[in-house]
């Protein structure tokens, strides 16, 4: 770690000690003759990226291990769409699988007791834990109610 700057690993934005943030009202976007979306944020140096992966943000070299890895399956622990992640309880019985509401394919929202498929992606940067990735869910829970994305809901 460099000196003069704190750790930080949320995703509020992290400065050096000695960096004075101008006011508010005096931020301006810089004059340049391109596009808007072409001008660089002034406060795009600071913020730090989540640790966790993303489908968008996973490199091509993690995607291409994970597609080409074993199909698992498992049930549905518990998924948050409000908090955007659950787990997976692998059908082998090992320890309890991560997975991220961008890693869910198809039109429900996973519930508890829904089988599932799915594929495994390393976290970084120790890259010792896996989260599923590729998620799709093979066999509704019975009886349960379900939500698909935009909202609509169906009882199984």
């Amino acid at each position: 770690m460099q000196s003069g700057f704190k750790a930080c690993w949320s995703p509020a934005v992290c400065l050096s000690e000695s960096t004075i943030l101008p006011l508010p009202g005096s931020l301006r976007l810089p004059e340049c003759g391109h596009a808007r979306e072409r001008c660089p944020s002034p406060m795009r140096g600071y913020l730090i990226p989540s640790p966790l992966p993303t489908r968008r943000s996973r490199t091509c070299s993690a995607t291409a291990r994970a597609a080409e890895g074993p199909v698992y399956t498992g049930v549905c622990k518990c998924f948050s769409r409000t908090k955007g992640h659950g787990f997976i309880m692998p059908s082998d019985g090992g320890s309890d699988v991560f997975v991220h509401i961008s890693d869910i394919e198809g039109e429900y929202v996973p519930v508890e007791g829904d089988e599932v498929s799915y594929k495994l992606c390393f976290i970084p940067p120790k890259m010792e834990k896996v989260q599923a990735v590729e998620v799709t869910i093979t066999h509704l829970a019975p009886g349960s109610k379900h939500e698909t994305w935009s909202g609509h809901v169906i009882s199984s």
